[in-house]
């Protein structure tokens, strides 16, 4: 019997979220199971990984190419086979889900926008944070994104069966939108306005980067106001998780300070 033909097993490797190998991943499509993100080797289109991808499209899941050696870290050197699947906790919402949310509050529309925020355990804190907030909604890009993986989940201390989550293909562009529909954008940087003499006013799209990099350049330039936290000690920047969560309570803060 050929190789490809084989039913190995599937392997875990003590993450629940991903399904590993060519045969297990195949099946999980066919059985419809929730997947938020298909990781292929690149340049990698032998036998039926091709019918695996075709399949993911069918079903508007996300496929990314990464390098073998990355696949091998996040399985723990299982036998991958070029393929794995990123089980999903939850199902994405769209942009147009939040403003429907906001207008049955009767509030102004507020939303957290993650701008390559990858680490599913910050993610998961921000998206409880916002639960507890009050905002109406987090957006996140498709790629460079954490996805909704149980992690994600674990961390939000099920926050993520309340909050929706809205995955763009393009977050400028959504940025744009959100403009255009009367939503004023805060990014979170160094180098902006003490994000207490900011007015959080209005409708409110609030922008955190990942601690890395922060926020990129097309995306801070399509905000309207970047705001800093105030660093008195030894340490230059705070935990993306920890800096949302300040700014979302002083959003939080002022809104019931003005009755909205």
């Amino acid at each position: 019997m050929g190789r490809e033909h084989q039913s190995p097993r599937p392997e875990r490797t003590g993450n629940d979220n991903m399904i590993i190998g060519r045969n297990s991943v195949l099946e999980a499509l066919r059985a419809g199971t929730r997947i938020d993100t298909l990781l292929v080797a690149a340049g990698d289109r032998a036998g039926s990984v091709g019918k695996i991808i075709a399949l993911a499209r069918e079903r508007k899941i996300l496929v990314k190419d990464v390098s073998a050696k990355k696949l091998d870290f996040l399985c723990g050197h299982s036998r991958h086979q070029g393929v794995i699947a990123m089980a999903a906790a939850y199902e994405y919402a769209q942009l147009e889900d939040l403003f429907h949310i906001a207008q049955e509050r009767g509030e102004p529309l507020f939303a957290v926008i993650c701008d390559e925020i990858e680490d599913p355990h910050n993610l998961g804190a921000i998206i409880r944070t916002a639960d507890a907030a009050g905002a109406h909604g987090v957006i996140v890009p498709a790629r460079r994104s954490a996805p909704l993986s149980f992690t994600v989940n674990k961390a939000s201390a099920g926050a993520l069966s309340h909050v929706p989550i809205v995955r763009v293909t393009n977050l400028v562009s959504a940025m744009e939108e959100l403009r255009a529909r009367g939503v004023f954008l805060y990014g979170a940087d160094m180098g902006g306005t003490d994000y207490t003499q900011v007015d959080f006013g209005g409708a409110v799209g609030l922008v955190i980067g990942s601690e890395g990099a922060g926020i990129g350049r097309l995306v801070r330039e399509k905000c309207d106001f970047i705001v800093s936290l105030p660093m008195k000690g030894k340490i230059s920047s705070l935990n993306a998780s920890v800096a949302a969560g300040i700014l979302m309570y002083e959003v939080s803060r002022t809104r019931s300070t003005r009755g909205q």
